[in-house]
């Protein structure tokens, strides 16, 4: 059995080590969709980048857009409409 000094010791380090993993990870933001014109139309969640194109393009046209971008470097990716 381990006495309650190593006890506290551990615990006191892993309890470090969780506030600091949240105070050093950086926000991460939307990559820009390539090119120039396009409009941020939201965030959905998608299975995959094909998926979530294909299924935002009737929304798209349906605006006056013709071309969907969608961000899949987040698990709710950010749409864009051009």
């Amino acid at each position: 059995m381990k006495s309650w000094r190593t006890r506290i010791g551990a615990g006191l380090a892993v309890g470090a080590a969780v506030v600091a993993i949240p105070l050093t990870a950086t926000a991460a933001s939307a990559a820009p969709p390539p090119g120039s014109g396009w409009t941020e139309a939201g965030a959905e969640r998608y299975p995959s980048k094909g998926e979530c194109e294909a299924s935002e393009l009737p929304n798209a046209q349906a605006n006056g857009y013709h071309e969907v971008w969608c961000d899949d470097s987040k698990a709710i990716m950010p749409i864009f409409y051009r």
